[in-house]
C-alpha cells in the first residue's frame, strides 16, 4: 500500500511555480496577482482562505482579500465581482464559498469573467472542459488527475466509480477520467444517494473516487484487494476528548480500507493541499494567457 501524499506533492508544485516566478521578477515582468472575495466569518472559510493567501506570498505571487461583511448585499458583491472582472491588475480570483443565504450563488458564479475565473466553476470553463478543450479545471479534480499522475497510478482500462454528483468535483472528475489521455482512458460509473446497488458497483471497482461528505462511509467490505482510493470527504467530527473539539476525517474508513488498498490518500493530507497547488497553477496559467 501507498500513500498518495497530497501535502508532499503540492510542495513540489509549488517549488514549481517559485522558480517561474523568479524568473519573472528576473526578466521585469509582472508577477501572478490572485485575489479572494470572503463574505462574512465561516471558520472553515477563513481557515482555506488565509491558507491561500500564505501560499501566495511563500511563492511570490500577489495577493489581495477583500473581506466583506456578513450583512453585504448581493448587489455589493455583484459590484465588487464587476470590479475585480474590469481590474488589469488582477489575473485570477475566487469568490469562497459558501455565501450567506440571501445571496444567490449561482448568479454571482455566473458574474465572474470566465478568463479570471480560476476555480474552473463558470458554465464556459466547464463546457470547455467537458469538451476536452483548454480552460481552467476545477482545483480539486484538477489535484486528484495531478495526484494520479505524479504518482503513475495505471487508469486506462480501469474501471473508475466516482461517489458524489456535485458540480465541483462529482461530474467534472468523472468526465476527466473518462477522456483520452493519461491519467483517464478509464471506464466511469458515476453513483449518488439515489445509487442503488453501490456497495456492487465500488467491489468492482479498480479506483473508487469518493466526493460524499459522510464519515467514513467507505468500508473495507465494499472493495476488492488492490483499489486505488481517492477520498475527498473532508468532515469536521466533534469531538470533546481532542484539544480543539472536534477531529478531521474523511469519506474512507482509512484503517481498514488502506489494508486492501494499493494506493490511497490520507485525511488531511491527501487531496486539501492539492486543491489549493491547483489553484495557485490556474493562477499562473491565467497571467500567461493574459500576457500572451
Amino acid at each position: 500500500m501507498e500513500i498518495l501524499d497530497g501535502k508532499k506533492v503540492s510542495n513540489q508544485i509549488k517549488e514549481e511555480i517559485t522558480v517561474e516566478v523568479a524568473q519573472m521578477k528576473e526578466r521585469g515582468e509582472k508577477v501572478p496577482h490572485l485575489a479572494a472575495v470572503l463574505v462574512g466569518n465561516d471558520g472553515a472559510s477563513l481557515t482555506y482562505v488565509g491558507s491561500k493567501v500564505r501560499s501566495c506570498k511563500k511563492i511570490g505571487f500577489e495577493s489581495t482579500l477583500i473581506h466583506l461583511p456578513e450583512e453585504t448585499t448581493e448587489e455589493d458583491l455583484l459590484k465588487q465581482v464587476y470590479q475585480l472582472n474590469n481590474d488589469p491588475d488582477i489575473d485570477g480570483y475566487i469568490v469562497q464559498l459558501p455565501l450567506p443565504k440571501h445571496i444567490d450563488e449561482e448568479k454571482v458564479l455566473m458574474a465572474v469573467d470566465p478568463d479570471k475565473d480560476v476555480d474552473g466553476f463558470h458554465p464556459t470553463n466547464f463546457g470547455k472542459m467537458a469538451l476536452d478543450m483548454e480552460t481552467f479545471i476545477s482545483a480539486t479534480p484538477f489535484g486528484i488527475m495531478e495526484l494520479l499522475k505524479r504518482y503513475n497510478v495505471e487508469t486506462e482500462g480501469k474501471h473508475t466509480v466516482v461517489i458524489g454528483r456535485s458540480h465541483i468535483v462529482g461530474r467534472p472528475i468523472s468526465i476527466l477520467m473518462s477522456q483520452k489521455g493519461n491519467p483517464g482512458n478509464s471506464t466511469v460509473t458515476l453513483a449518488h444517494s439515489r445509487t442503488k446497488n453501490l456497495k456492487e458497483l465500488t467491489l468492482q471497482a479498480d479506483i473508487v473516487i469518493s466526493a460524499l461528505g459522510v464519515p467514513k462511509f467507505l468500508k473495507a467490505d465494499m472493495v476488492k484487494d488492490g483499489v486505488t482510493i481517492i477520498d475527498v470527504g473532508i468532515t469536521r467530527v466533534p469531538d470533546e476528548s481532542r484539544e480543539k473539539g472536534y477531529y478531521i476525517t474523511g469519506d474512507v474508513d482509512f484503517e481498514n480500507v488502506s489494508k486492501k488498498a494499493s494506493y490511497i490518500t490520507p485525511v488531511p493530507g491527501g487531496v486539501g493541499p492539492m486543491t489549493i497547488a491547483m489553484l495557485l497553477k490556474n493562477t499562473l496559467l491565467a497571467r500567461e494567457r493574459h500576457n500572451a
